[in-house]
């Protein structure tokens, strides 16, 4: 007898998302706010997958992960294989189940969700998946078929670093990453806060691949503590994946006075708090916060203010709504947590009382003509000003490349400071260098830095390898 089809049942089983904790409660702690599926459900939602000829959910993934099958595995209750093929093409699936825009991405492509069906709920499955795969002790450490002689130093302890770092090591190089920081993970360690990722979800990954015979030299500031050269004569090959920090400055008279903080320094000091570090800096407790900017990192800034028990949280944004850069999900759950978001307005001036932050002064704004990008510029109206009260003034205008120049003076860059590299190959002008993620980039999703990560990490297996045999053959005559 045939088996009864799995798939395709969105038109009889609603979308339904893992339970979400209730604002009032989630605002008082720093606790990942959706909580897990069980294994019926995460079938249950699965069997929703219309099992597409044309996948666009895989399609408008970076990492083109192959959705359909492992949502069809997942439904038919074969969990291991499910998490096998989401992992094959994913350092991290459980990362990206908690933090990737999905409703940007895959979920935002989905064809039942066009349809008005709700889309399958791809993310929480993902996430699921892994998670069951760490509970069940499926994850192995590292163990490469064969150890090789060539060794690579990656800067850069982010999900590029960490991605190319496993990739490389699974091929039986000596890999050894190094990081300005004292912890691995980069910005999702420090600047993703614990209730959209808990730290405990990175920090496995990393002791795994620290398990698996990889390096890692902490507190060590590339062209600083050790040079440039003097890495690239250690290793036969070298990764930048040192990610973008340095953060856009508002220009606006007032930007400098005390009280404005740029988000990430915020996020690291809120961070390492959550990680039992005792920090000096100050927190939003009992003040007026307003931030400035509409991403994903404004986001974050907002909802940690809410936690660290903010007297009122505010978003100024200079476009509307819908045309916010940063997640859906993401802002409803700020709305949710009681932020208030003043659209439509851009910072004017920001006023002081003895030096300390007072007030921003807004313009209230209107979308004009399109600009180069096709997007239409925000533009002030004349008489429109408004203040907002504030004591803590956080800055989320989004992040550039630091000087490259610092690394390496031979390295050449982009007009936006970024590495330029090969496209097909990411090597820079610099014969076995190597560059990855949002330092070739730009600022972007932790998705698309894994998948440099692991596209490097090809490119620079093929060229050690090359290199190993030239060497065997020299040595053979």
């Amino acid at each position: 007898m045939a088996k009864s089809n799995k798939m395709l049942k969105f038109t009889q089983t609603e979308r339904d998302m893992p339970a979400k904790r209730a604002a009032t409660e989630r605002r008082d702690d720093f606790l990942e706010i959706y909580g897990d599926y069980v294994e019926a459900k995460a079938e249950e939602q699965a069997s929703r997958c219309s099992q597409c000829g044309v996948p666009f959910c895989q399609n408008h993934c970076p990492l083109e992960n192959n959705i359909p099958d492992w949502l069809k595995l997942t439904a038919e209750g074969r969990v291991k294989e499910a998490w096998e093929v989401s992992s094959a093409t994913n350092n991290m699936p459980e990362i990206c189940g908690r933090i990737c825009p999905q409703d940007r991405l895959c979920e935002g492509s989905c064809v039942i969700e066009q349809s008005g069906h709700g889309t399958v709920t791809i993310g929480s499955v993902e996430r699921y998946l892994t998670d069951k795969a760490w509970e069940e002790e499926w994850i192995e450490p590292i163990k490469p078929l064969r150890e090789r002689v060539g060794s690579v130093g990656i800067i850069g302890a982010g999900p590029a670093g960490l991605a190319a770092a496993e990739q490389l090591r699974l091929q039986g190089w000596q890999v050894t990453v190094y990081d300005r920081h004292d912890r691995a993970g980069g910005l999702l360690i420090y600047g993703i806060p614990n209730f959209k990722l808990e730290k405990k979800i990175v920090q496995r990954r990393t002791k795994r691949l620290e398990d698996g015979g990889i390096e890692f030299v902490m507190n060590c500031d590339v062209g600083v503590d050790i040079t440039f050269d003097k890495l690239r004569e250690k290793h036969q090959a070298v990764l930048i994946a040192t990610g973008v920090y340095k953060a856009r400055d508002l220009e606006c008279p007032g930007s400098g006075a005390e009280g404005v903080s740029a988000a990430l320094p915020f996020l690291i000091d809120s961070n390492r708090r959550g990680l039992g570090d005792e920090v000096s800096g100050e927190t939003a407790e009992g003040r007026n916060v307003v931030v400035i900017g509409g991403g994903d990192t404004a986001m974050d800034c907002v909802r940690t203010a809410v936690r660290q028990g903010a007297k009122s949280v505010t978003c100024l944004y200079r476009r509307d709504h819908a045309n916010m850069p940063g997640s859906r999900r993401e802002t409803a759950n700020a709305q949710e947590e009681g932020v208030t978001f003043e659209w439509l307005a851009a910072p004017k001036s920001i006023h002081d009382e003895g030096g300390k932050t007072s007030a921003v002064r807004a313009d209230r704004m209107r979308l004009g003509q399109k600009d180069a990008s096709g997007r239409q510029s925000p533009e002030a109206i004349e008489g429109a000003e408004f203040d907002v009260e504030a004591d803590l003034v956080i800055k989320a205008l989004g992040f550039s490349p630091e000087d490259m120049k610092v690394m390496s003076e031979e390295l050449t860059t982009t007009r936006w400071g970024t590495v330029r590299v090969n496209p097909l190959t990411f090597e820079t002008n610099l014969p076995g260098v190597y560059a990855a993620g949002d330092i070739v980039r730009g600022a972007s999703l932790v998705v698309w830095a894994i998948r440099e990560g692991r596209d490097a990490a090809e490119h620079m297996h093929k060229y050690l390898r090359d290199l190993e045999r030239a060497e065997t053959k020299v040595a053979a005559e």
